[in-house]
């Protein structure tokens, strides 16, 4: 009788290991591409050493990204090493000058403007105008009548959210803000899932789901 509860645990342990077997699949170590997103390239690659590669180019939107991977059954989960320091926006320089009822320039650390940076610039009344940043700044239309009072700044292309700053129009009307980079651009994947399918990851991005195909060579 104990011979035959020996052959019958090691049996169970047999089926449970090659059902453990069956569940982990071939490993998902390879070269993948997006597909089925237009204007947008990314290409990640998942090294058999346990850590990863990503890029993205979409538009004026360029990422990257280094880290690890783990698996859990049907998915792997990426994590970005090290955690990227996130861009932050700074108050710099304020002057007066009578050029419009507002000027405002954003420039990195060298002093050369920044294009893009979205902003909201809120009134002591009314709704805010949202706009975004030229190289040579933004200004509020002379025909506003209201007085600004506090100016937001994010980078919604790059998932970085506002900072606002108070503004006193009675004391200076031009105003420089400085964006410091820190690792801006570097997507900041925290334990973000992707699901295994034969040939294919589907990636599970807020929302949306991208998926990748093996790269055949």
């Amino acid at each position: 009788m104990t011979n035959g509860l020996g052959l019958a645990t090691i049996g169970l342990l047999l089926a449970f290991s090659g059902a453990d077997a069956a569940a982990k699949g071939p490993s998902p170590a390879g070269h993948y591409r997006l597909t089925g997103e237009q204007d947008v390239v990314s290409e990640l690659l998942i090294k058999p050493d346990g850590h990863f590669s990503y890029g993205l180019i979409a538009g004026a939107l360029d990422e990257r990204a280094e880290g690890r991977w783990r698996r859990e059954g049907g998915s792997i989960f990426l994590t970005t090493e090290p955690r990227p320091v996130p861009a932050a926006f700074s108050a710099g320089e304020a002057t007066r000058s009578d050029a419009a009822p507002l000027a405002l320039r954003v420039v990195w650390p060298d002093g050369r403007g920044v294009a893009g940076t979205d902003l909201r610039v809120g009134f002591a009344e009314g709704d805010p105008v949202e706009d975004y940043t030229q190289e040579d700044g933004w200004a509020l239309s002379a025909d506003e009548r209201r007085i600004p009072v506090w100016v937001e700044l994010s980078l919604h292309m790059f998932g970085l959210p506002a900072t606002r700053f108070p503004i006193d129009v009675g004391r200076a009307h031009s105003l420089t803000f400085l964006l410091t980079p820190n690792d801006l651009g570097t997507f900041d994947f925290q334990d973000m899932r992707a699901d295994l399918a034969p040939g294919r990851l589907v990636l599970h991005r807020g929302e949306g789901r991208l998926v990748y195909l093996r790269v055949r060579k």
